[in-house]
């Protein structure tokens, strides 16, 4: 496996988090496998990264029951099609995913729209999916202007994707650093998730809330008007984390530039 998974057990629940390579910038798949069947949240940027994802989720034996994706950015729903599942977002997310028209893959092809936009939506909420409770919660501003963050309260896990990154440089091309901070603020305040899954790194506990409290007072102190600027003061801040290229797709959103 290219990839890294985590398998966290939390006895009827078991949540199989996969993590890209950094050169598909770390980005996560979680599969949430309940007592008959799987749940997939977010679906890889590369096709051959979702295809490894997916033989592994063959590999436990279960059906899959639809795959979740949490907002419109391409590195989480290119794979979309690859899972064979019916594809639900929030209804704001499956907007923006049509209106950006095909992808391409790293190796070139192109992925239609039709593959990849959701067909279901997501309503904010409780629902009860064989068994378990799944807690819905919509959070507008930040890395994206619409994500899902996905709760299951009776296991303690917390499924942020995009609203938290985890060792990982942020992608701050939304230009919205003080709604990131809001949106962190309200997770942290909720004492009773012990596992945070984050859409970019390995799972992680509370204490990511901090880390990421810090990467933004940071990224606000440092972004100026100069993006190369920026990424060699960040990195020199964070020189331990991993997917600098995501500055660099950052950067040609708030500058026009590529400092790769």
């Amino acid at each position: 496996m290219n990839g890294t998974m985590t398998v966290i057990d939390r006895g009827a629940v078991r949540i199989h988090s996969y993590m890209a390579p950094d050169d598909s910038l770390n980005v996560t798949t979680q599969l949430i496998e309940t007592p008959a069947r799987l749940i997939a949240v977010d679906a890889q940027y590369a096709l051959a990264y979702a295809d490894e994802v997916v033989a592994y989720a063959r590999g436990l034996g279960k059906p899959l029951d639809r795959v979740i994706i949490t907002h419109a950015h391409p590195d989480h729903f290119h794979g979309a099609a690859c899972f064979g599942a019916p594809v639900h977002a929030l209804a704001a997310v499956r907007e923006q995913i049509a209106a950006q028209g095909d992808g391409q893959d790293p190796t070139g092809a192109v992925i239609p729209v039709a593959d990849m936009t959701p067909a279901i939506d997501v309503a904010p909420g409780t629902e009860v999916i064989d068994g378990i409770l799944f807690v819905f919660e919509a959070h507008y501003g930040g890395e994206a202007p619409d994500q899902l963050a996905i709760k299951l309260p009776e296991q303690g896990v917390l499924v942020a994707q995009d609203l938290v990154y985890h060792a990982t440089h942020l992608f701050l091309g939304n230009n919205d650093i003080p709604g990131w901070t809001k949106a962190v603020e309200q997770l942290a305040a909720d004492p009773a998730y012990d596992t945070v899954l984050p859409g970019h790194g390995l799972p992680a506990g509370p204490e990511v809330f901090d880390q990421l409290r810090r990467y933004l007072t940071d990224a606000a102190e440092l972004l100026g008007d100069d993006g190369e600027a920026y990424k060699r003061a960040i990195t020199a801040r964070h020189p331990g984390f991993g997917g600098a290229f995501l500055i660099d797709i950052g950067n040609q959103y708030l500058f026009g530039t590529d400092n790769a």
